[in-house]
């Protein structure tokens, strides 16, 4: 085995651990990894492109829950049987009978809807000159969009986001202090997903939960338990992820008014906006993988079973791999992994390319000069990220 220098160190359990850090960008400069509380975190986006399809690593957000000390109970039961963890032939058969719903031909017909959406709420605050953007926007639109999807009413997105914002709590560096209301919300949704499974079959429509719920390829289809886990997955990540995204898009055009003000005038810019901020500034910081069996890379010997978090965020800003690495909407860009890669690569991303493309073009051509006025909240800069709370103020476009 290889002697290699001493790597630079980082408590990623630490609720003060950012990722956005100037630490973390000098351990980038000193090394293409990181030791940590949890196993080796890659940090440079040439080894970070190839860990994520190299096939003696799996999936390892299998083991958050146990990481935290928490070995069974229905939040753990549902995270180790979800579409997001499972391997081998459990993941490729589900992932092959979900993946049509995801279709663009099912989702073009709807961008429509998603900016009368957005055009529905700007109008509700845009002459206030100032908002609270994720209440005001962010969590109302993910949500809504979600229901519009799923061919549930619009008006119950409260319970909604309020359900999907709790289960995104089992996420973060306090999951065994918030188990107990993450369990509570996870067994609404269950109830709520078992009820749509009902009704789609007595009365189908043509929406994302009709589509799971006729899936059936070669004979094969989901069982009810399948369906239930798919549809709270859905419901949790299409709105927890779409939310927090759209708030640090909006940070991130803050720190570029340039690139804010070429998106208000080139609305044809809104999906290259989104690949942008999920290469600088993603919602997901990170991907997890645990290797399967002892193996050396780049003279680094890694044993089995020792996690390995790739930073997709530090990465996407690597200036080993983008020479200019700022945000730039007419730049041409190595791809970013702001959607994971490989076999786990996520299945909504023409969704979530679809419904922000069209925000983000409509917000900067109907609020200008966007600056943050007031107290931010937000959550840990680390695994899954985002504002609780931003507070904007702007001028109304003429």
């Amino acid at each position: 085995m290889s002697t290699v220098a001493p790597a630079p160190y980082f408590d990623i359990s630490d609720s003060t651990f950012a990722m956005h850090s100037e630490a973390v960008r000098a351990a980038r400069s000193q090394s293409w990894f990181a030791r940590t509380n949890y196993g080796v975190a890659v940090l440079r986006y040439n080894e970070v492109s190839h860990l994520l399809k190299d096939q003696r690593l799996k999936q390892g957000s299998a083991q958050w829950p146990e990481h935290n000390g928490v070995h069974g109970g229905l939040f753990f039961d549902w995270w180790t049987e979800n579409l997001l963890v499972l391997e081998g032939e459990d993941h490729h058969r589900i992932r092959r009978l979900v993946n049509p719903a995801f279709s663009p031909r099912h989702i073009e017909p709807l961008i429509v809807r998603f900016e009368a959406l957005a055009e529905e709420l700007v109008n509700n605050f845009v002459a206030d000159g100032h908002c609270e953007f994720v209440r005001d926007f962010a969590e109302p639109y993910a949500t809504r969009v979600l229901c519009i999807l799923l061919g549930i009413p619009e008006t119950e997105w409260p319970t909604i986001a309020r359900l999907a914002s709790t289960v995104g709590l089992a996420l973060g560096v306090h999951i065994k202090r918030d188990l107990e209301q993450v369990e509570a919300a996870l067994a609404e949704l269950y109830a709520y997903a078992e009820a749509l499974i009902v009704d789609r079959r007595a009365a189908p429509g043509d929406d994302f939960i009709t589509r799971l719920v006729v899936a059936n390829r070669d004979g094969d289809s989901l069982s009810d338990a399948e369906l239930r886990n798919a549809i709270v997955l859905l419901i949790f990540g299409g709105m927890d992820t779409t939310r927090n995204q759209l708030g640090l898009a909006l940070q991130s055009f803050v720190h570029n008014p340039e690139q804010w003000d070429l998106l208000g005038q080139r609305p044809d810019l809104g999906r290259k906006a989104v690949d942008e901020v999920l290469r600088t500034n993603p919602t997901t910081t990170w991907v997890t993988r645990e290797a399967v069996a002892d193996f050396t890379y780049n003279d680094l010997f890694i044993a089995g079973g020792t996690t390995v978090h790739l930073f997709t965020q530090v990465s996407g800003t690597d200036p080993l791999a983008f020479p200019d690495p700022e945000m730039n909407l007419l730049g041409e860009h190595a791809p970013h992994y702001g959607f994971g890669g490989g076999v786990h690569h996520c299945l909504g991303h023409f969704v979530a390319k679809a419904d922000m493309g069209v925000a983000l073009p409509l917000l900067a051509r109907r609020l200008r000069n966007v600056r943050i006025d007031g107290v931010e909240e937000w959550m840990p800069d680390s695994g899954n990220t985002g504002p609780v709370r931003l507070p904007l103020s702007f001028t109304p476009a003429p």
